[in-house]
């Protein structure tokens, strides 16, 4: 009888302890830490390899996200369009630090699209790609001087390397805007040597 009112009594207080509170199933996850277009690349190149064994990419590009900080030229999301010339195709690869509209946290294929390896988009060798979107910026920032003393805010940095431009090489854009065609400030920035080609 005494071993019956032990286990009752053992079970009982079990029931109303409980243990440790068992964690949270919905908390959100942690965001990443910001990267660079260069971290971006690594991040993403082995996926597109497998996709094609000759991918090459075409356009890198930054993308600010909510609730992510920004360290200067790094960005919490990158785009990368990398090609084929055997498949004729290309296919957008993105990175991001959290689960976004849009955006996937980490790495993510997405959809795949006819490209001509003869017309006027043409990939680069990620091997001519020697400056980093942080030198880019302050590359940009240097010789910029005019620009950054103007008084009021001044939009978000963003970047885009591409090699289809009017320059022989691959070059960083950093744009004080989201696009080329919107950015309040551009300057153009040699991916190869880190040397500042034009400002717009």
């Amino acid at each position: 009888m005494r071993v019956l009112c032990v286990a009752a009594a053992a079970l009982w207080l079990t029931g109303c302890y409980g243990g440790p509170e068992p964690a949270a199933k919905n908390a959100p996850e942690a965001a990443s830490a910001p990267i660079s277009g260069r971290q971006a690349f690594q991040y993403m190149y082995g996926s597109a390899r497998i996709w094609e064994p000759d991918a090459q990419p075409l356009t890198i590009r930054s993308m600010n996200v909510a609730g992510v900080a920004s360290d200067p030229g790094q960005a919490g999301a990158w785009e990368i369009v990398f090609v084929s010339a055997t498949a004729h195709m290309a296919r957008t690869y993105t990175w991001s630090a959290i689960e976004a509209e849009g955006l996937h946290k980490g790495v993510f294929p997405g959809s795949r699209q006819g490209w001509n390896p003869g017309g006027a988009d043409r990939p680069f060798d990620a091997a001519e790609v020697r400056t980093d979107t942080p030198e880019a910026l302050e590359a940009a920032k240097k010789d910029s001087a005019g620009y950054l003393s103007k008084p009021g805010q001044r939009p978000a940095v963003n970047f885009l390397l591409d090699a289809s431009g009017r320059f022989p090489t691959p070059t960083w854009k950093v744009m004080w805007g989201n696009t080329v065609s919107s950015a309040e400030y551009t300057v153009t920035v040699d991916a190869s040597t880190g040397k500042v080609l034009a400002k717009e």
